[in-house]
């Protein structure tokens, strides 16, 4: 083997290495973000009542960031224990007219 093929020889070898790791950080990242939703999911379950679950889930469609960061406070509120029982429709819809703010009113005027 010439000194030119050595060379080709290792930095394939070293190509596929990285990309082997590559692969694998991948992986393993992919393996904790489904862990940390089953979790999530899991909690969600526990502080929110059937109904409140199906309205995060139709508002998931249309507004899917704004969901996820209600849920986030939802379970860190249930972490601090701040919520002492399940929280339900109507308590979902306050808590989400609160956090939207208030909308622009538009109106029109004819003359």
């Amino acid at each position: 083997m010439t000194d030119l093929e050595e060379i080709r020889r290792r930095k394939v070898l070293e190509m596929q290495q990285r990309a082997q790791q590559q692969a694998a950080e991948t992986e393993k990242e992919e393996q904790l973000r489904r862990q940390f939703e089953i979790q999530k999911r899991q909690l969600l379950m526990k502080i929110l009542t059937p109904e409140a679950r199906s309205r995060l889930a139709n508002l998931r469609l249309t507004r899917p960031e704004f969901v996820e960061q209600i849920e986030l406070q939802l379970i860190q509120l249930a972490q601090a224990g701040q919520i002492r029982s399940k929280i339900t429709d109507k308590q979902l819809k306050e808590l989400l007219r609160r956090v939207s703010g208030k909308k622009r009113e538009i109106r029109i005027v004819r003359r």
